[in-house]
């Protein structure tokens, strides 16, 4: 049997976790402290009673807004009522990625930390040895910014939509084998970016049934339960529904600022210790500047005083930490 052990590494502004199979990353997460997680129970006021009894908006007391789809029974607009989190919120804009909750009548109360729920070993970080980065954690995260990762004989490209996220299968092999790998790939690529909700797999069209029954068995074989699937159809589009509680990997790096201010702190807190200047985007230095108390904690684990320089011509990725 395979080991599989679950890894917590609590760093600056986010715990990350994965789920570690014969050293490799095969599930991760990663929980931001701003966003209260899915089964959170809060104190909230009815901001909007919605139409029709439906798409309610409530108020939590940090100001959060959330959107309660069923609407709020019995709840006069500007009265307070409890609400379960169900989803939280998606990076963007749009009125529709608010944060997702339901009406109940339990009493209010958070949850267990992420390393709780998952059962898993908490990492001392910074540690001697980055256990995650050797899994391939870095790896991972340049999946998530880029949307694109490789495999032998093809590549998918990663998109998320308004209306689901989309992969896409391209490669060299001929198109039924394509299929199936690019099938399976897909779905380790699903499970081990946290992809949740409705996605569309665009595999190469396939000539044979027997093709697309084996494609559709390898997404079965790799994503556990609970999923549904359509069969692939002879297009070579097959569509998967999961669960959806917290916005993927994928979408956390749309947040881009955030998401690589984040990434390049845990690189900084590896670093020697001592003194450091952050060299970063502009939009990077800009989050860093809005968030002190990241700086400090920071400059707590390195042992000195953390600076910002901004770089216009560095990638928005390519921040890194310098001695002063």
């Amino acid at each position: 049997m395979p080991s599989l052990d679950w890894l917590i590494e609590e760093g600056i502004g986010e715990v990350r976790a994965a789920l570690i199979e014969n050293g490799e990353i095969i599930e991760a997460r990663i929980e931001l402290e701003d966003g209260l997680p899915a089964q959170s129970i809060i104190s909230a006021r009815l901001a909007n009673s919605g139409t029709g009894g439906r798409k309610a908006i409530a108020t939590g007391e940090d100001g959060t807004e959330y959107l309660l789809p069923r609407g709020a029974v019995g709840v006069t607009q500007g009265a307070k009522l409890t609400i379960e989190v169900t989803r939280q919120t998606i990076p963007g804009g749009e009125p529709w990625k608010r944060a997702l909750a339901r009406q109940t009548d339990q009493t209010p109360a958070g949850i267990a930390p992420l390393a709780e729920r998952l059962g898993g070993r908490k990492l001392v970080f910074p540690g001697r040895r980055d256990e995650l980065g050797q899994a391939g954690w870095n790896d991972l995260i340049d999946e998530a910014r880029t949307g694109m990762i490789s495999f032998a004989g093809g590549e998918l490209r990663i998109s998320p939509t308004p209306a689901m996220t989309l992969i896409d299968v391209d490669g060299y092999l001929p198109p039924d084998e394509l299929a199936i790998v690019g099938a399976r790939e897909a779905a380790k690529a699903i499970r081990r970016l946290d992809i949740g909700g409705s996605i569309g797999i665009d595999l190469p069209t396939s000539g044979g049934k027997a093709a697309r029954q084996a494609a559709a068995a390898a997404i079965d074989d790799v994503i556990p339960q609970p999923f549904e699937r359509t069969g692939v159809n002879g297009f070579g589009f097959v569509q998967v529904v999961r669960p959806r509680s917290r916005a993927s990997l994928i979408e956390q790096a749309q947040d881009q600022a955030r998401f690589e201010g984040r990434a390049l702190l845990r690189r900084a807190a590896f670093a020697p210790p001592g003194p450091k200047t952050l060299v970063a985007h502009p939009a990077v230095i800009s989050v860093m500047k809005q968030r002190q108390e990241w700086l400090e904690a920071l400059s707590r684990q390195l042992g000195g005083e953390v600076r910002l320089r901004a770089v216009a011509t560095i990638p928005i990725s390519g921040g890194y930490a310098e001695a002063l």
